[in-house]
C-alpha cells in the first residue's frame, strides 16, 4: 500500500467512524471465507457491514492517541463491524460470536465513548430503532382503539335491546 491509498484508507474509515451509529471491534482469526461471507450478510440484512482493518490505520483515523483505549481494541487481527443505528451491528457481531467461537468481540465505541465486550453485549441486547418507533406506534394508537371501543359500546348495546324487544313481540 502506497502513501496515497493508505491516505484514501484513513479518509474512508473516518467517514465509517463518522456516519455509524457505533463500531464493533472483532477478532475473526481463523474463520473460512463462507463464515465471513456469512457474517457480512447477516450484517448487510441490517443495513451494516463488516470490513478488515489495519490496526495502524484505524488508530490515525480515529486520531487516537498513544495510550488512548482505542489502542487497546485494535491488537492482532482487526475487523469491525458498523451500522446507522447504535443496535444492529451489536445484535449481529454478539448472536454470531455465540455461534462461532473463532469470531471474538473486543469491544467497540459509539462516538468518543469507547466500550468493553460487556457493553456490546448489552447494547445487543437493546431494541433496535424499527423496534421503538414499533412500540411507540402501538401505545400512540392503542387509547384511540378504546376510545373507539367505549363510543361503539352504548349504541351496540342499545341493538341489542330493540332486538330483545324484537324478538320478544314475534313471539
Amino acid at each position: 500500500m502506497d502513501r496515497a491509498q493508505k491516505a484514501e484508507s484513513i479518509e474512508t474509515l473516518k467517514g465509517v467512524f463518522a456516519d455509524a451509529g457505533a463500531v464493533v471491534v472483532t477478532h475473526y482469526s481463523g474463520l473460512t471465507v463462507a463464515e465471513m461471507e456469512d457474517l457480512r450478510g447477516r450484517l448487510r440484512q441490517q443495513g451494516g457491514a463488516f470490513k478488515v482493518v489495519k490496526n495502524r490505520l484505524a488508530l490515525k483515523a480515529l486520531e487516537a492517541a498513544d495510550g488512548s483505549p482505542y489502542h487497546d481494541l485494535f491488537k492482532g487481527p482487526v475487523g469491525i463491524a458498523y451500522a446507522p443505528d447504535a443496535v444492529s451491528a451489536a445484535k449481529v457481531t454478539a448472536e454470531y460470536a455465540k455461534g462461532n467461537d473463532k469470531f471474538v468481540v473486543q469491544g467497540g465505541f459509539m462516538g468518543e465513548k469507547v466500550l468493553d465486550a460487556k457493553s456490546v453485549e448489552a447494547l445487543s441486547k437493546l431494541p433496535s430503532l424499527d423496534q421503538i418507533r414499533a412500540q411507540l406506534i402501538g401505545l400512540l394508537n392503542a387509547p384511540a382503539t378504546k376510545v373507539a371501543g367505549v363510543l361503539q359500546a352504548p349504541a351496540g348495546q342499545l341493538a341489542r335491546v330493540f332486538n330483545a324487544y324484537a324478538t320478544k313481540d314475534a313471539a
